[in-house]
């Protein structure tokens, strides 16, 4: 009798070959990862059909024919090897091929037996074939089977070249399940499966696998997903509760001087109602005597840096100073200049510190910053050097974090005795469902709202074919006075044929615009940095008209003056990607322009991209619709990146209503008992420490 904990080996038809790559190819070693290794899809086998009801619009789709072998196999040995043979009912005949294990079949599959044969069927001219379908012999019993929906695993090539198969894997489950499942153990309290009418684990997990019928796998479907969403809620409120008991934080009691007097003389413009909402967010935050961990998130071009200079003003007014870590120099020096140019003649005193600082002026800096002398720093890595020291830090601004290690964050925590107030800044819109689970333990502020006088980005999806009106239009703006970027796609596979292809775009750019009446600037990343800052200095002072660039270009670099952003093969951006490049336009009072450039011929999914893009300019609407069309499509995509837990049944893109839900569960259960201790939450407490969560909190690091 097998028990859970049992090397799989041992399970009948598996066998130490096989184990050894299921654990290679799925990370299988036991009886109970063998039971929580989940289908993707589900194949209805209770529909049969006739050879001449197949036509061309089954080409993608499986159909399962009753009929037999009709005579020998024939052997062709030129080109590809393949084995052929011709299966027939009473309304026709079809072809089957196959391209291995020829001995095996031919002593197995004899005509004059009757088949059931599943696959999926290929149309070329009037013949029909199926390769390497499905076979077994068919039996009275077939068309009544008990169970006609039948899972379909993701399962690697290498697994199927080895003949281990959807068929193969569903047997060793019926084969294992009756034996376990009295011991499939359950992981919530009676009194919660109860009140929200859950089925048990082990039903659960039988449905997953054998279903008597489409009702029981949705029941179990729902019983898991609320089991994999719940946990990773509890663990992530239960970490928020005990650190907003325990962390400490500084306490800004004042409204002082600087902060008024920023706000009546030298707001560059009215703050917009979303702007006035987070400043109050942060405010009370900071008033709270607990650190604050807020996260803001707000569109490129929202009004984000103005925010955070505000409240590193309320930080100076309290008599603490204030730093400002983002991840590249031209990102660093940009916002040294726009803050120094928002505070005007005000007496605060603001240093820039990078890896490129003079050795003299770092020296004065970090002296000047250990005295107490200057009030604001901001800077790159630079700033999480040992030797920087400050004289009372109170408050960290983060830039576009997601791009610091949590081990470089970490240092900034620990230039002080109490942890300084964190507030982290991103413009790549994080979807609601996504944010609750990455962040589930910052308080997340939104700027929703564009500043006014900003003009959306009016999008194009151009066809290759149509390339040079673009590159006439483009002509047209430069000599208006305008400039523009042109992005070449970067994917890791092939940097060779990438660096390539930008050489070749970037020669047939400089042919059409050429010197010396234009001046095409090109950043990549076979540059060195020294070589990259020089280009895109040429760029933002407007000597060149023109930035060809790989996707470098993402983060930083605010030329109000760029007014077109062209994006080549933009078939191969993700929405997030695009909405960023885009991002880099639009930031002056002239209208914008972005052209996305693809092949004549596109994806379905690629051509809906396109259109998500040229119909929205919300950040937020853009990024729901990518966590959607990410979905569990591609079965690799299905552990979404960056999760605390990897998520087998859940999926957060269309999940977001049931973490809702069970995020309010766990909080309704935490409020009366933080540590789980009560008897009827020990099984709360002992499953939560057996699941090992990836380390993402992205607020405190202790």
């Amino acid at each position: 009798v097998m028990e859970l904990d049992d090397k799989i080996q041992f399970v009948k038809g598996v066998g130490p070959k096989r184990a050894a790559l299921l654990e290679k190819e799925l990370g299988i070693v036991t009886v109970a990862d063998l039971l929580e290794y989940f289908h993707f899809r589900f194949e209805d086998r209770s529909k049969f059909y006739k050879v001449r009801d197949l036509n061309i619009s089954f080409a993608n789709s499986n159909i399962q024919l009753v009929g037999e072998f009709t005579g020998e196999y024939e052997e062709v040995p030129k080109g590809r090897r393949r084995l052929i043979a011709y299966f027939k009912d009473d309304t026709g005949v079809v072809k089957v091929v196959w391209f291995q294990g020829f001995d095996w079949i031919k002593k197995t599959y004899r005509p004059g037996k009757k088949y059931v044969l599943f696959g999926k069927p290929n149309f070329f001219g009037s013949e029909i074939s199926f390769v390497h379908p499905e076979l077994e012999v068919f039996s009275g019993n077939n068309l009544v089977l008990k169970n006609n929906i039948l899972p379909v695993y993701p399962l690697r090539e290498k697994l199927k070249k080895n003949f281990f198969n959807n068929k193969t894997f569903r047997k060793i489950i019926s084969t294992i399940l009756p034996q376990v499942y009295d011991k499939i153990p359950e992981t919530l309290p009676a009194w919660l499966i109860d009140k929200y009418k859950l089925m048990s684990r082990r039903d659960a997990i039988k449905n997953m696998h054998l279903p008597q019928n489409m009702q029981m796998l949705d029941k179990a479907v729902a019983r898991l997903k609320f089991e994999e969403l719940f946990y990773v809620q509890l663990k992530i409120q239960q970490r928020r509760f005990i650190r907003k008991e325990k962390d400490k934080g500084f306490v800004f009691e004042k409204v002082g001087e600087l902060f008024n007097k920023f706000y009546k003389e030298h707001l560059p413009f009215e703050l917009t109602g979303a702007q006035k909402r987070v400043v109050k967010e942060i405010r009370a935050d900071m008033k709270s005597g607990r650190q604050m961990n807020r996260l803001l998130q707000g569109d490129v071009g929202s009004g984000k840096t103005l925010v955070a200079l505000m409240s590193m003003l309320l930080a100076l007014d309290n008599g603490y100073q204030a730093a400002m870590m983002v991840p590249t120099e031209v990102l660093a020096q940009q916002h040294f200049f726009s803050i120094k140019e928002m505070l005007g003649d005000m007496p605060v005193s603001v240093e820039l510190l990078t890896g490129s600082t003079t050795k003299k002026n770092k020296t004065d800096i970090k002296k000047r910053l250990s005295e107490g002398k200057i009030d604001i720093i901001i800077g790159t890595h630079a700033l999480i050097e040992d030797d920087v020291v400050f004289k009372n830090l109170g408050f960290v601004v983060i830039d576009e974090q997601h791009r610091f290690g949590v081990a470089q964050r970490a240092k900034m925590w620990q230039k002080n005795e109490l942890p300084p107030h964190v507030l982290v800044m991103t413009a790549t819109p994080i979807p609601r469902t996504l944010a609750m689970t990455l962040y589930g333990d910052l308080d997340v502020s939104i700027i929703d709202e564009m500043p006014p006088g900003r003009k959306p980005v009016r999008t194009f999806h151009v066809k290759a074919g149509e390339r040079y009106k673009v590159y006439n239009f483009i002509k047209k703006e430069i000599d208006a006075g305008r400039q523009a970027y042109m992005v070449f796609p970067l994917i890791e596979e092939s940097k060779k044929m990438d660096y390539e292809n930008l050489i070749r775009g970037y020669n047939d750019v400089v042919a059409f615009f050429p010197p010396p009446k234009y001046y095409v600037a090109m950043v990549h990343g076979k540059m060195t940095s020294k070589e990259k800052e020089e280009e895109m200095r040429l760029f933002a002072n407007g000597t060149a008209k023109i930035m060809v660039a790989t996707t470098v270009i993402e983060v930083g670099v605010n030329v109000p003056n760029a007014t077109i952003m062209v994006i080549e093969s933009a078939e191969k951006f993700g929405l997030a990607q695009l909405h960023q490049l885009r991002g880099r336009v639009g930031r002056g009072k002239h209208q914008s322009y972005c052209f996305l450039i693809t092949k004549d011929k596109i994806s379905e999914t690629s051509a809906k991209r396109m259109s998500i893009m040229v119909n929205s300019n919300d950040g937020f609407e853009i990024a729901e619709a990518d966590l959607k069309m990410r979905g569990p499509g591609d079965i690799e995509g299905k552990q979404q990146s960056g999760m605390p837990i990897d998520l087998k049944v859940a999926e957060l893109g269309k999940d977001g209503k049931l973490l809702e839900f069970v995020k309010n569960v766990a909080v309704e259960i935490l409020e009366k008992d933080v540590f789980l201790n009560k008897p009827e939450n020990k099984i709360l407490q002992n499953h939560l420490k057996k699941i090992s969560f990836k380390e993402v909190d992205w607020s405190k690091i202790s």
